[in-house]
């Protein structure tokens, strides 16, 4: 028999309120003091301020049970210690080390109750509530608003219990002034620890707002470079399917056993098309004037110069190089080959304008080394609109192919950007040309 659990009332509700509180007012646990975050230079400062405070409030109690309640003896050095312990001891624990502020504050009270003289204030020194007020800003800045309510509601409670049960006929009151300055301490500790919690949330907020614009260009670019090689895949397929039917006829007196094997082809190819065009036409419908659309056939190396001159064209110095035995390659690696010299072309117009940049493209036995490396820019780069991720784009692409990209600064100032595809493992002519070639 299924039970259902009912809401809790409001009067339990009422009664987990006091309990919780209860709880975050006798605690002991560690609670340390935030660093500043900027400049990190200074990140100790509040430590080492309220080192510097603890020090005079030690001293200042001391000086006036001496001065004005003619305190004497080893109380006085102890109570000062406490003082001063209260103080460092809110750097960790700040409600122990307010406790510990009251029981010291209790203990002062107690002491000078025999000599207090006429007009002098009880059960606080004249200074005493200076005191205590960092300790309750330490409270505010750690705790929520309802727990710093509840520190100086309780801390003006006592004073009030204490003057009006224990006070002196002759002593004077300063419960007003006491509460001033307990509220405005309280208020300053929300106020910075509100504007502390906002910067981190913000700083959380622009980690996940960049984190989220890396990977949705992750998969802008995942999408632009299925909708290039659907074309690349496609075309092939149609090749298989095309060969597969115009076979029988190239062959006298073919075996029907033939027939149908090359028919299965077909067939095979047909569907596979078929297939792959339903499944990446949603891509491709997405953006019908991208330049990877049926209409537009891909780039390779061969359309390199081309390229270089159209970015010489934009203001830039380029040089090319071409080294090794240049042979064909296999489609997806002179799409992605193109790809990242255009992206890292790019880069230069952008982010490096006025400089003189070098294209390298090297002819391995086995793997196809780019590089594309600009010198220091001579003028300022202007804002750059986007999100930025032209590198994660080329990685991406060296990546599916299992190659390797870097990219990084040079010593000179300019930036330079290398990759490593593998080559297709078949063998293919090569076409020999010169060992090295340059365009100025």
């Amino acid at each position: 028999m299924n039970q259902q659990t009912e809401p809790p009332s409001a009067d339990t509700a009422r009664l987990r309120l006091p309990r919780g509180l209860a709880r975050e007012l006798f605690t002991v646990k560690r609670d340390p003091l935030p660093k500043m975050s900027r400049p990190r230079w200074l990140a100790w400062l509040p430590h080492v301020v309220l080192c510097y405070v603890a020090i005079p409030c030690g001293v200042l109690t001391g000086m006036q049970l001496n001065d004005h309640y003619k305190v004497v003896g080893s109380a006085v050095l102890g109570l000062s210690l406490l003082t001063s312990a209260s103080v460092v001891l809110s750097m960790f624990r700040p409600i122990a080390a307010w406790w510990l502020g009251l029981v010291t504050a209790a203990l002062i009270a107690w002491v000078i109750h025999d000599h207090v003289g006429q007009g002098q204030s009880w059960p606080w020194t004249p200074a005493g509530p200076a005191t205590v007020a960092p300790l309750i800003l330490m409270v505010a800045l750690r705790v929520p608003p309802r727990v710093t309510v509840a520190v100086i509601a309780i801390t003006l409670a006592l004073n009030g219990l204490a003057d009006v049960v224990l006070g002196p006929p002759q002593s004077q009151t300063i419960i007003g002034g006491v509460a001033l300055l307990f509220g405005f301490v309280g208020i300053l500790g929300y106020a910075l620890r509100a504007t502390r919690l906002a910067r981190g949330r913000l700083v959380e907020q622009e980690t996940l707002t960049e984190e989220e614009r890396a990977r949705r260009t992750l998969l802008e670019e995942r999408s632009r470079i299925a909708r290039e090689l659907h074309d690349v895949v496609a075309h092939h397929m149609s090749v298989i399917s095309i060969q597969a039917q115009v076979a029988p006829h190239l062959v006298e007196n073919p075996s029907e056993e033939l027939k149908e094997n090359l028919a299965g082809i077909r067939e095979n190819a047909l569907e596979a098309l078929t297939e792959l065009r339903r499944v990446l036409g949603v891509l491709r419908s997405e953006q019908p004037d991208d330049p990877a659309n049926p209409h537009h056939p891909q780039p390779t190396l061969g359309e390199l110069d081309g390229l270089v001159d159209n970015v010489r064209g934009a203001g830039l110095d380029v040089t090319t190089e071409i080294a090794g035995i240049r042979r064909p390659l296999t489609p997806g690696v002179e799409l992605t080959a193109y790809r990242i010299v255009q992206e890292a072309l790019s880069n230069c117009l952008r982010h490096a304008p006025g400089s003189q940049v070098e294209v390298g493209i090297a002819y391995g036995p086995r793997d196809l080394h780019l590089c594309v490396a600009n010198s220091a820019p001579t003028r300022s780069a202007p804002p750059s609109p986007g999100a930025g991720h032209g590198l994660l784009g080329m990685r991406e692409r060296a990546g599916m192919l299992g190659g390797e990209l870097a990219a990084g600064p040079r010593p000179d100032g300019g930036y330079e950007v290398s990759a490593v595809l593998p080559m297709d493992p078949q063998d293919r002519p090569a076409v020999p040309e010169p060992e090295t070639k340059r365009a100025s």
